[in-house]
C-alpha cells in the first residue's frame, strides 16, 4: 500500500498517517535498531557453549521456517526476476555473511567491544545505496556520517589498546556483508515490503544452508554443545533465530523503504550503545562513563544528520 492508496470518501493512507515518512521511517528504523542490538549478547551467550556454526546456520533455518509460514499464509507470490540479484545480496549479506561471521567473531571478542565496530554499518549502508545508484547523499550527509563512525571507530581502537585482531577482521567483512545486504533489502522493500524481503530472501536460503548443517553435525565432535547447552545458551540462539534473523528486519526495512537507505541507516549508530547497555545487563560486562559520553557524541550526529539532505 503507498501513501495515496484510497481509503474511503476523502481519505488516504497519507490522511491516516499526521507524521511524515521520514519521521515514520525514523521510527521503524529505531524499532529495528533496538532489536538488533541485543543480537550481538545473545550471540555470545549462545556460542558460548554452542558451536559457532550451528549457531549461525540454525537461526537462519529456524528464521526460513517462520518466513515460509508466513509466505504460505499470505500466498505470496514468487519474486519477479528482477529481484533475484537483489534477494540473493540480502542474504549473502543477512542471513549468511553476517550471522556466521559474527558467530565465530564472539567466541573470543566481548560482547561490548563488537557491538561498537558494528557502529560503522550506517556508513557501509549509505556507501553500497550510493554505488548502486540508488540515492545520493549530499556532501554534509557524508560529513556527518563520516563523523559519526569516526567517533565509533575511535571508540574501538580505544577499547581494544590501538590494534586490531583477527576477530575484529571477521566483524568489520560481517559488516561490510551486511550493510551490502541492508542497503538491497531497504531499496527492495518500497516494492515488495520488508516483510517479504527478508521472507523469501530466507526460504531462499534454506536449500543451501540445510545441507551445510547437516555435514557440520555429521562432521563434527559434540562433546561441548549443542546438545548439553545450558538454557541461557538455548535463549540466546531462540533470540537471534526468531528476532534478530526475523523481526527485526520487518521494521529495519520498513523504515528504510519509508524514509530512505542511507538517512534512516544512520539510526544504526546508536545501535553500539544498546548494545553495550544489553552486554551490562545481560552478560554483566562493564559499561564506563567514557561510554556513555561516546554514546551521547553519536546520538548527536545522528539528530545532525537527520538535517541533510539525501536525493533518492
Amino acid at each position: 500500500m503507498n501513501d495515496n492508496t484510497p481509503l474511503g470518501p476523502g481519505l488516504t493512507s497519507s490522511t491516516m498517517h499526521p507524521w511524515s515518512d521520514d519521521a515514520r521511517g525514523m521510527l521503524f528504523g529505531l524499532a529495528g535498531v533496538a532489536i538488533f542490538s541485543l543480537t550481538l549478547p545473545f550471540t555470545r551467550m549462545a556460542v558460548t557453549e554452542l558451536d559457532p556454526t550451528f549457531v549461525a546456520l540454525g537461526r537462519a533455518l529456524v528464521a526460513a521456517l517462520l518466513a515460509g509460514i508466513w509466505l504460505r499464509w499470505r500466498r505470496a507470490p514468487f519474486p519477479p526476476r528482477a529481484s533475484w540479484l537483489p534477494l540473493a545480496l540480502v542474504a549473502a549479506g543477512c542471513v549468511i555473511g553476517f550471522p556466521w561471521l559474527t558467530s565465530i567473531a564472539m567466541q573470543t571478542l566481548p560482547a561490548a567491544h563488537g557491538a561498537v565496530l558494528v557502529g560503522i554499518l550506517p556508513l557501509a549502508t549509505a556507501l553500497f545505496a550510493a554505488l548502486r545508484g540508488h540515492e545520493k547523499p549530499s556532501k554534509g550527509f557524508w560529513a556527518t556520517a563520516l563523523t559519526g563512525s569516526a567517533l565509533v571507530i575511535l571508540f574501538a581502537l580505544r577499547q581494544s589498546g590501538g590494534s586490531l585482531q583477527m576477530a575484529d577482521i571477521l566483524m568489520l567483512i560481517a559488516v561490510a556483508l551486511a550493510a551490502l545486504g541492508y542497503a538491497e533489502g531497504g531499496r527492495l522493500a518500497q516494492t515488495m515490503g520488508g516483510l517479504a524481503v527478508i521472507s523469501w530472501a530466507l526460504v531462499l536460503s534454506a536449500p543451501l544452508l540445510l545441507p551445510l548443517l547437516l555435514v557440520r553435525l555429521s562432521t563434527h565432535s559434540w562433546s561441548h554443545g549443542p546438545a548439553i547447552g545450558s538454557l541461557s545458551a538455548w535463549i540466546g540462539f531462540a533470540y537471534v533465530s526468531v528476532f534478530s534473523m526475523f523481526i527485526g528486519f520487518v521494521f529495519w526495512y520498513r523504515g528504510m523503504a519509508l524514509g530512505g537507505v542511507a538517512r534512516v541507516g544512520q539510526v544504526q549508530l546508536m545501535q553500539p550503545f544498546l548494545s553495550l547497555l544489553g552486554a551490562s545487563v545481560l552478560l554483566g560486562e562493564a559499561l564506563a562513563w567514557s561510554t556513555m559520553l561516546f554514546a551521547l557524541a553519536v546520538i548527536g550526529v545522528v539528530a545532525f544528520g537527520r538535517s541533510m539532505s539525501v536525493r533518492r
